[in-house]
């Protein structure tokens, strides 16, 4: 585990392995006496090769965690990468909690910067139009940030029309390539399934720059995706006009 766990998380399958092994009595409880723990945990150390520095542990965490955040937004993903780090380096790992906690912090504060940026690369009117998204409405009564989030429907030459039309709508909303110019293509990713994940009402309750950022980034894929399923549609109505053509 790269740390010492409290006796009572020891698995007590785990404990009774030890006891077969070192032949002690059935019944036999894993307990220490008092002064035993620093004695013993030092003999470990040294066994195992570990250094028992946590300042050292959580700046090294930090730096990992900070510098894995700019790319990668899921915790587990942060902290599993700080593991392997600190088992390189043969520190004693601090506790989950820890990391945990370090991971959160680290990862919202380098979040904030990263929407900060997006925010910026906005003109007034490109913010203005990404808000509205999520209160103006189209013929059909939903929002438009409903329609941003729709997909292809079956390839039939009415459907290609309304996904050319739809393309050309989510193009006039700006140039996501230069919004997200540099940003890691996960972090894109992971602020444009936040977005899509959510409803008009939710991300009504974000700050604004925040909503600004993940509303740019859901637009970047719509984008991509738009084009993906015009290009496919197509290829299956030329298909289909070739398939009637040799029949």
């Amino acid at each position: 585990m790269g740390c010492f766990p409290k006796l009572a998380d020891v698995p007590e399958m785990v404990a009774e392995f030890v006891r077969r092994v070192v032949e002690l009595p059935e019944g036999t409880i894993p307990v220490h006496a008092r002064r035993a723990p620093a004695n013993s945990t030092g003999l470990i150390r040294q066994r195992v090769g570990l250094t028992y520095d946590q300042a050292q542990a959580r700046k090294v965490a930090d730096e990992v965690i900070r510098t894995e955040a700019a790319a990668k937004n899921d915790p587990a993903d942060l902290i599993n990468t700080a593991l392997e780090k600190l088992v390189e380096t043969g520190l004693e790992l601090p506790a989950f909690s820890t990391l945990d906690a370090m991971a959160s912090a680290l990862r919202a504060e380098v979040n904030k910067v990263i929407c900060g940026i997006i925010y910026e690369r906005l003109s007034e009117a490109h913010r203005e139009r990404l808000l509205k998204l999520l209160t103006e409405r189209g013929l059909d009564g939903k929002t438009l940030f409903n329609r941003l989030k729709q997909s292809a429907e079956r390839a039939s030459w009415s459907h290609f029309k309304d996904l050319a039309k739809h393309l050309a709508w989510v193009d006039g909303l700006g140039d996501s390539t230069v919004w997200l110019q540099e940003m890691a293509a996960g972090k894109v990713a992971d602020f444009a399934e936040e977005a899509a994940a959510a409803d008009a009402g939710v991300l009504g309750d974000y700050a604004v720059m925040k909503r600004a950022a993940v509303l740019a980034c859901l637009v970047h894929k719509a984008r991509m995706r738009a084009r993906d399923e015009l290009a496919t549609m197509f290829v299956k109505r030329v298909a289909a006009k070739v398939k009637r053509a040799k029949t």
